[in-house]
């Protein structure tokens, strides 16, 4: 039999991934023998189990099955000789009895604290699993999909993945309480669908009832019948298509066919021009105007009948009567009637009135909006005239320099030309000149040889001094050519950046009016 190395220990996985639950290393005994423990996590009860095998039966078989088997949570049958003990799992006290020793006591230490975890994990789970079955049941005793149990359900689950965002549960555990919960969804949604069909089903059979109606008053309104039966019937039909179970998809289709019928008969009763008088926030201004001028006529009629009844009261008493008396508080009681009706119908319009002023709100936003983006699109629009106005005047000047540099050519090339003089003088002499000095000796030269030198000589300086001028004439135009084109470009440079410059004070002004009414707002 060999022995192991002193204080050799297979403790497992990190247990920041998977924290094992079981422990193998070797220890001694209150006898002080050699032995090899083995100590395994009960978390249900929060206690742990302790076996120790005396060194004859820890054989090497024994032990790489203990650590690799029983220590990754399979069973292996133990030998008979061994003892088992059962100590509480606490932080106080060490899992250990005061009679066993081991050589590593700082993992035993470290799996305690670790195993507290697990066991307050695992009752978490528990817990949680509790509670998925109790909804588990619900979900299954369902006839039809009910929207608090679906809730329920949602806020169960953002409960159990914010402990497994804060690592408060073990993967294995995540995994299982996921896939039920996920089980559970699926069958809400297979009875939410169900529900779904049979209210699309209900949708359709309401929608093409409204429709029929609506079909029915159009054909009235193109017939030219009575217009307010007309209007009174499309007002209780939306009233009707207001409380209807409808779809979105049919109530925008029944919404829509209503609209135009209520416009059809507007611009019947008053004229085609009805439609493009008004906006809607003027004709919403004008419904606001009318119902206010309602409610002050409904506020005054209330008062003037409190008033009458005070008068009545103060009668009573002065009544000479019964009858008298039975008479005014007869009239007390229908004037008490007539205050409640009256302030019904106030607090009717009172609530027309804030669905107004909701609704102007609205459209006073979607106004400004309205009149941002076109002020937006005037401003594209002026920044685009500058721009091609810039570019027009910037080509404008490349013409004049174009038209400069081809006088420029031009005077260049007259000044390459030979001199009228110079022209006439060879048409006179079209035959060169004879030498008379045949007989002169070979060596000499004549007066006459002598000033023709000269004469070419002068006339070669002169040549040679026109060129110099054509040079420099020429050189001078190019340079002024090269001028008014740097020029050009230079015009054109500026006036690109002063576009840029445009474009982003105007953008920057837009914008900051945008966010200066949204604050204001």
């Amino acid at each position: 039999m060999r022995l192991f190395p002193k204080g050799f220990l297979r403790y497992g996985r990190k247990t920041t991934v998977s924290m094992k639950t079981r422990l193998v290393l070797w220890g001694t005994d209150a006898k002080d023998e050699r032995v090899l423990v083995a100590i395994a996590l009960n978390a249900k009860e929060s206690k742990v189990d302790i076996w120790t095998f005396p060194e004859q039966v820890a054989t090497e078989t024994l032990y790489n099955r203990l650590i690799n088997e029983w220590r990754m949570g399979r069973e292996i049958p133990f030998p008979n000789m061994f003892v088992q003990i059962e100590r509480p799992l606490t932080l106080s006290e060490s899992v250990l009895p005061d009679e066993i020793k081991v050589e590593r006591p700082d993992l035993v230490n470290r799996a305690q604290t670790e195993w507290q975890f697990v066991v307050l994990s695992s009752k978490l789970y528990d817990l949680y699993d509790d509670e998925l079955s109790h909804l588990k049941e619900k979900v299954e005793n369902l006839s039809d999909f009910d929207k608090v149990v679906w809730e329920e359900l949602k806020g169960f689950w953002e409960k159990v993945q914010t402990q497994i965002h804060d690592k408060n549960l073990f993967r294995d555990h995540a995994r299982r309480l996921k896939d039920h919960t996920n089980d559970l969804f699926t069958k809400l949604k297979e009875k939410r669908k169900r529900l779904d069909d049979d209210f699309k089903t209900i949708s359709k059979e309401n929608a093409t009832k409204l429709h029929e109606q609506l079909k029915s008053i159009e054909e009235r309104v193109e017939k030219g019948l009575g217009l307010q039966p007309l209007f009174e019937e499309l007002k209780r039909l939306q009233k009707e298509y207001r409380d209807i179970r409808l779809t979105r998809d049919d109530r925008s289709k029944v919404w829509n066919r209503l609209d135009k019928a209520f416009k059809k008969i507007k611009e019947q009763r008053y004229g085609p021009g009805y439609k493009s008088d008004y906006s809607a926030m003027e004709r919403l201004q004008r419904r606001y105007n009318g119902l206010m001028s309602a409610v002050d006529k409904m506020e005054k009629s209330i008062g003037r009948d409190r008033r009458d009844m005070e008068f009545q009261d103060r009668r009573i008493e002065e009544s000479e009567g019964q009858l008298e008396s039975q008479i005014r508080q007869a009239k007390m009681k229908m004037i008490e009637e007539r205050i409640r009706s009256k302030e019904i119908k106030l607090n009717e319009m009172l609530k027309t009135k804030a669905e107004l002023d909701g609704r102007m709100e609205s459209e006073r936003k979607k106004e400004e909006a309205r009149k941002a983006k076109e002020e937006l699109e005037k401003v594209k629009e002026s920044v685009k005239e500058k721009i091609a106005e810039d570019i027009k005047h910037a080509s404008e000047g490349r013409d004049d320099k174009t038209d400069e540099l081809n006088k420029a050519a031009e005077a260049i090339k007259e000044g390459k030309q030979p001199s009228k003089k110079t022209q006439e003088e060879k048409q006179e002499s079209p035959h060169p000149v004879q030498d008379e000095t045949t007989d002169v000796q070979q060596g000499e030269t004549t007066d006459a040889q002598q000033d023709e030198a000269n004469d070419a000589q002068q006339d070669e300086a002169n040549d040679a001094q026109q060129d110099d001028g054509v040079k420099q004439k020429v050189e001078t135009l190019v340079k002024a050519a090269g001028e008014a084109l740097g020029e050009t470009v230079q015009d054109m440079t500026d006036t690109v950046k002063a576009v840029a410059v445009v474009v982003t004070d105007k953008i920057t002004e837009a914008i900051e009016e945008k966010l200066g009414a949204s604050e204001e707002e």
